[in-house]
């Protein structure tokens, strides 16, 4: 008997990623975002995330709150001077958080980034050799769940119960690495094509983001926002 797993997983990123994310999407000046389109983008995520289970940190709720609460005030009709600094207060704080988690974010990927590359080149699982032909910059979540939601929109909805019931995550990891087994890589929509159903993309997806985590796979773009490359890692036979 397979052993089960709930589809419950946690996001690898956070809400200011999701934010910054957005901003560079949509090419936003971060000191003038449109709260309006951003907040309605950044609540679009969320719901995803929760259609997927995923274990969405309060920290998350509270800059969808605060989005709200900027967009609310601001839609006031001529809203008295009062307001409008405090509108502007709220939105100077959250624009101050971003910036400075920008620059922490950059601080930190120059600091980390080369020492996890040595380590991971040393530990004793096989790396693909890249050439300049191939997709080098890593994916993140929020780049995962915008070509998912993609996928996702090829297909009716189902009754929520269908979504949360406990699912064999594990076989179908083995599924995927199967899959890639013998490949250098495979597209992100082909590896979708495994399935048929609204419920087993959702699957098939929560199962890709599980061997991420568990550094079985890695995702690449060749460009921004581009198409997804996903690549195997598999253990050293030796």
């Amino acid at each position: 008997m397979n052993q089960t797993y709930d589809i419950k997983l946690e996001i690898f990123e956070g809400p200011l990623d999701l934010l910054l994310y957005l901003v560079k999407k949509n090419n936003f000046e971060i000191y003038d975002i449109p709260i309006s389109e951003i907040t309605h983008q950044y609540l679009e995520y969320l719901d995803l995330m929760k259609e997927l289970n995923l274990e969405i940190a309060g920290e998350f709720l509270v800059i969808a709150a605060t989005l709200m609460e900027i967009k609310s005030k601001s839609l006031l009709p001529k809203p008295q001077q009062e307001l409008e600094d405090e509108v502007e207060q709220i939105r100077k704080q959250l624009v101050d958080r971003l910036v400075e988690y920008q620059k922490y974010k950059k601080i930190a990927l120059n600091f980390f980034r080369p020492r996890e590359d040595i380590e991971r080149n040393v530990f004793y699982r096989k790396l693909p050799i890249f050439t300049e032909d191939d997709y080098y910059i890593e994916a993140t979540i929020f780049d995962l769940l915008t070509a998912f939601n993609e996928v996702l929109k090829k297909f009716p909805k189902e009754y929520k119960e269908i979504v949360v019931e406990e699912i064999h995550i594990e076989e179908k990891m083995r599924e995927i690495m199967d899959y890639l087994k013998d490949k250098k890589y495979v597209l992100f929509e082909e590896l979708m094509q495994l399935e048929k159903t609204r419920r087993g993309i959702i699957v098939l997806f929560l199962s890709l983001l599980e061997l991420i985590r568990l550094k079985q796979v890695f995702v690449r773009q060749k460009e921004l926002f581009g198409e997804i490359i996903i690549y195997p890692i598999f253990k050293d036979e030796k």
